[in-house]
């Protein structure tokens, strides 16, 4: 039986996943990391080839010489979203090899990856350390896995490897362009994704790191964003990517009109508060909501002439199309959501590339995340005391990842733009079902019904309280989704725990239950 306690939350949770101690959550702010970063074992220039051609002829055979075995951990990223090929290859590889029991431990899962449910039943693969997207979440939400899953954000991943918290044995990392001694960038060929930042930390601190490619280019390819000084392999392969899966290059504002009003309140709401003012930053999603807000943006910019300092990305055309036109400085990119994106990263010098480690690793000497002005971002719950929630549904569903969201918690205004309710279900409620991002961090919620303030934010609640915009209470909102479609039931799980959803610290801020599956 899975030992519970209460954390600084009041959430129950594990103190042991998969054997390994768990802290639980203690706070914001107050767990205090002890301990030197991990290392990779010291690798000598004399065990690799004098005239740098690191290529071996197939994944297998590098796996083969990494030193595959069962129970290792193995990394994989998700740059190429649901158009990745290489985890499947890699996968495939082990099974044929007949190794057990692995920790698979990808910075995301996409719908792509359903062929991997197979190694999950057979014990290829013992469990997932990495936010779920899709048929994986579902499979592990009934209680399917071996293991317990953990899902952190981009940041806490970081933080996890730098810590030794989760040991890379092997990583494998896809490149739209390499060379043979390592040097990869995902600006070029065919499945170019714009950034490989996401691998950053498993080429730094995993034992052994095998570079994939499609396009490997002679010695060497520039710009590089994974360093061939930390690759131990590479493989060129037919295909790593289905680039119309990658980057969609058809990201488009919504034309709902409900979301174009939570756009236009977000937006207005900023305008009233003064945040939108010369030389401020913003981060906002790929989201159709998301682009939306950043469209009213550009138009409060350009009637008023103000320019943002820097703008923090995922970008997209839209976000491109503002740095071009002048309206932002610098675009401080994680990842590249479509072709513009790519084009001008590869391009443009004020397009620059971050990662996990600038952006948001928590265990660090600061990082970029406070430093933005305001954060726009979704929620799949938000309950009366500004909780919320990013992974599962009402009914307890492992279906989102947590990507940088928890990370960006820590801007100086957290906005979550969100319809009161969403598929007859209110959004707002007592209790969310998981906790991923404490209250005391969310200042606002939109909704087409009303924009509620977080009373921790008197500063913002005195800016807007004569704007005329349609402010209430979180409780009033809760009390009209419920009008319009019911108080909604508490879903139903057992009491297995099937993941543990880690806080940027690493500490357990909640735990998910195995859902009971309807006959």
């Amino acid at each position: 039986m899975t030992k519970l306690v209460r954390n600084a939350a009041g959430r129950e949770v594990v103190t042991e996943i998969n054997g390994q101690k768990a802290i639980p959550f203690q706070g914001v702010g107050a767990y205090k990391p002890e301990g030197i970063k991990h290392a990779p074992h010291i690798s000598s220039c004399s065990d690799y080839p004098a005239d740098g051609n690191k290529q071996v002829d197939s994944i297998r055979e590098a796996l083969l010489k990494a030193g595959i075995r069962d129970g290792m951990t193995i990394s994989t990223h998700h740059h190429f979203r649901n158009g990745d090929l290489v985890a499947n290859m890699v996968f495939d590889a082990i099974k044929k090899l007949g190794v057990k029991g692995i920790r698979w431990f990808p910075s995301a899962s996409f719908p792509c990856h359903e062929h991997l449910i197979q190694y999950l039943e057979d014990g290829t693969i013992h469990h997932i350390e990495g936010s779920m997207n899709g048929p994986l979440g579902k499979y592990v939400s009934e209680g399917n896995m071996h293991g317990m899953a953990v899902l952190r954000s981009h940041g806490g991943r970081y933080q996890a490897v730098q810590d030794g918290e989760v040991e890379i044995d092997i990583a494998v990392i896809g490149a739209p362009a390499a060379d043979p001694f390592g040097n990869a960038n995902g600006l070029e060929g065919d499945s170019a994704c714009g950034l490989l930042g996401f691998a950053l930390a498993d080429s730094q601190y995993a034992d052994k790191v095998i570079v994939v490619t499609d396009n490997m280019v002679p010695f060497p390819c520039i710009p590089w964003q994974i360093q061939g000084n930390n690759v131990d392999l590479t493989v060129e392969v037919e295909k790593i990517g289905i680039p119309e899966r990658i980057v969609s290059g058809t990201t488009r504002i919504t034309k709902s009109p409900d979301r174009l009003l939570l756009a236009e309140l977000t937006a207005r709401f900023c305008d009233y508060a003064g945040i939108i003012k010369e030389g401020f930053s913003f981060q906002s999603g790929a989201g159709g909501t998301s682009l939306a807000v950043g469209e009213f943006f550009k138009s409060v910019m350009k009637e008023k002439g103000i320019r943002a300092r820097f703008a923090r990305g995922g970008s997209n055309k839209y976000l491109v199309s503002m740095l071009e036109e002048g309206l932002v400085d610098y675009i401080l990119d994680g990842q590249t959501f479509d072709l513009d994106g790519v084009r001008s990263m590869r391009d443009n010098p004020r397009h620059v590339w971050t990662s996990p480690f600038t952006s948001y690793n928590y265990h660090g000497k600061g990082n970029f995340a406070p430093l933005v002005d305001v954060a726009i971002l979704g929620a799949t719950e938000v309950d009366v005391n500004f909780n919320a929630n990013v992974v599962t549904h009402s009914d307890g569903y492992l279906l989102h990842g947590i990507g940088g969201w928890q990370n960006c918690l820590f801007s100086k205004t957290v906005i979550l733009p969100l319809p009161l309710v969403r598929d007859r279900v209110p959004v707002i409620i007592d209790e969310v079902t998981t906790l991923c991002g404490p209250g005391e961090l969310i200042d606002v919620i939109v909704t087409e019904r009303g924009i509620a303030v977080n009373p921790l934010r008197k500063d913002l609640i005195d800016a807007v309280k004569d704007s005329g915009l349609p402010l209430k209470s979180i409780h009033e909102l809760k009390d009209e989704a419920e009008k319009i479609c019911g108080k909604p039931e508490k879903n139903d799980t057992g009491e297995k725990v099937i993941a543990a959803i880690k806080w940027v610290d690493g500490t357990v801020i909640d735990i998910v239950r195995k859902v009971k599956v309807q006959e």
